[in-house]
């Protein structure tokens, strides 16, 4: 996937779009080497890169220095970067000015958390000829408003708001929206009455695509379990016996040995 016009064209041939983020140059070397389709520059980076207990902490400037990280290792692949907390909430000006810093990066679009509010600056950054990526459902950068990490779209008015916002994003120009946390019947539904596609996490297998955070399916924290999680590594466990053998060989004159010296 190089372009934002694949994406239409895998929801119409019914091929799955496979996303995953990334943070950094040295993931995304490896990733350029998947058949991963598109890659997320998420905001969840302030959490998984950072350290901090939500992705708030992101900024405009910390965006666009981890996407151009990555852009640098993914020449071939096609990168969308998050608009962090309150980057759109403040005015035209100071949204587009957060545009333009991360698309400068190197992104080939971005991603709007929320609908409310929204529509005409979507359109706006559309019109200006940046690709936009909705996302609904849980929306991170809402936690405290939304009281915690809850599934999305459990009432009946709350999935009907969903809804329609899928609509008002998709009408507004969005190329793609993503649906997280919310239940699989729904994400169904709204797959269904878009002609853009679904890129699902937490939301079942019959959104458009599927996108999960990168450590998290390489297992790099064992204490991580969420329901929608599938993890495809011990990642942690074979990182931690990695460093426990070099400091064991270190210590017994293992390593280094005469083919890892100079004479």
């Amino acid at each position: 996937m190089n372009t934002v016009l694949d994406f239409q064209k895998k929801k119409v041939s019914g091929q799955k779009i496979t996303m995953v983020t990334c943070y950094d140059y040295s993931f995304a070397q490896l990733i350029q080497k998947t058949n991963v389709d598109c890659i997320l520059v998420g905001d969840s980076l302030a959490q998984v890169m950072h350290g901090h207990p939500t992705t708030l902490k992101a900024t405009a400037k910390l965006m666009a220095l981890h996407t151009a990280a990555v852009v640098r290792g993914l020449p071939n692949k096609f990168v969308v970067a998050d608009m962090p907390f309150l980057s759109t909430r403040k005015g035209l000006i100071h949204a587009m000015n957060c545009v333009d810093l991360v698309m400068k990066a190197g992104a080939q679009a971005i991603k709007i958390e929320g609908a409310d509010g929204h529509s005409e600056l979507i359109q706006h950054i559309v019109e200006s000829g940046v690709p936009v990526m909705g996302h609904l459902g849980l929306t991170p950068q809402s936690i405290h408003q939304l009281g915690g990490p809850k599934v999305q779209g459990k009432k009946s008015e709350q999935a009907l708001k969903i809804i329609n916002d899928a609509r008002a994003l998709e009408k507004a120009g969005c190329f793609a929206v993503v649906l997280e946390c919310v239940p699989a019947q729904l994400a169904k539904e709204i797959t269904a009455s878009l002609k853009i596609p679904t890129i699902g996490i937490g939301a079942g297998h019959e959104t458009d695509g599927q996108v999960l955070v990168l450590q998290d399916m390489l297992g790099m924290n064992p204490d991580f379990q969420p329901r929608f999680l599938k993890k495809y590594l011990n990642g942690a466990d074979l990182i931690v016996g990695a460093l426990n053998s070099y400091v064991s060989d270190v210590g017994s004159g293992q390593f280094p040995k005469k083919e890892h010296s100079y004479e």
